[in-house]
């Protein structure tokens, strides 16, 4: 049997959200072996760039939906965890029959997607309460290990913010769009500015948070500053939290383009 509970997008930008979340309480420092675990996974968009009429997380690998196998790495892994999914709510039916008839066998809590994965985040904070430890994960990267997830969520019995990351291998340029007529889609050094390829990361997700820390940091309204759920961290500007970045997985990789779902297929099928 299949269990779901109904959301609706209970948060906009005319919301009080002091009134819901009380911004000026302290953040509590409940010892997380006592917390709840809560997953939210990310999954409202439409995949546009992939190309095909399914978004992406619906489409199938190896006989089951990329959101599938996301959320199955995540049940194997942690006992206990409180399932939230933001669908597009053109798509909450056809999810539902999908797991009538495949799985998951797990309680869901369904919510809708917003105008912006900031959005989206904070329509299912509102089905998180404080004292808890929250993971928001994109529902489409199911290459993560189970190791990974046990690791990250043992990290945030300590932390209170929990990001992983890996090294840059690429050389990286900074670049402007070029000024030369007529020349296509060129790019240009910008003077001056060289990255240093030692000091860059790439952030992953599960980005896990103690829920206090992270319900407080979404009650600032949206900026297109806000590339990920430590980006609002960050600017919240919380005082005691500080985010560590321990080192995520090479293939922790966002299925994005129809190669991305080559590479999966492949890795996959390793098991």
């Amino acid at each position: 049997m299949k269990f779901f509970n109904n959301s609706f997008n209970c948060i906009n930008e005319k919301i009080d959200t002091a009134a819901i979340y009380d911004i000026f309480a302290p953040v509590n420092r409940k010892n997380t072996v006592e917390r709840e675990k809560y997953l939210i996974l990310v999954a409202g968009g439409s995949g546009t760039r992939m190309g095909g009429k399914i978004p992406k997380q619906f489409i199938n690998i190896r006989g089951k939906a990329v959101l599938h196998h996301t959320l199955d790495k995540f049940t194997a892994a942690v006992a206990d965890l409180h399932v939230i999914i933001v669908l597009p709510d053109e798509w909450r039916q056809a999810w539902k029959d999908y797991c009538c008839g495949h799985g998951p066998v797990c309680r869901q809590t369904l919510v809708s997607g917003g105008i912006t994965r900031f959005h989206s985040v904070r329509n299912a904070l509102c089905k998180v309460p404080d004292g808890a430890v929250v993971a928001v994960h994109d529902g489409v990267r199911p290459l993560l290990s189970t190791g990974m997830i046990g690791r990250l969520f043992g990290l945030a019995g300590t932390f209170q913010a929990v990001v992983p990351a890996v090294p840059i291998v690429d050389t990286v340029k900074v670049l402007k769009k070029s000024s030369v007529p007529d020349s296509g889609i060129v790019y240009e050094a910008v003077p001056g500015e060289t990255a240093d390829r030692s000091r860059l990361f790439a952030a992953q997700t599960p980005q896990i948070f103690h829920s206090e820390v992270l319900k407080r940091a979404y009650c600032q309204p949206y900026s297109t500053a806000f590339t990920d759920d430590a980006s609002v961290v960050e600017n919240a500007c919380i005082e005691g939290v500080k985010i560590i970045y321990p080192e995520g997985e090479k293939y922790n990789v966002k299925l994005t383009t129809p190669d991305d779902l080559l590479i999966a297929d492949a890795l996959l099928a390793r098991g």
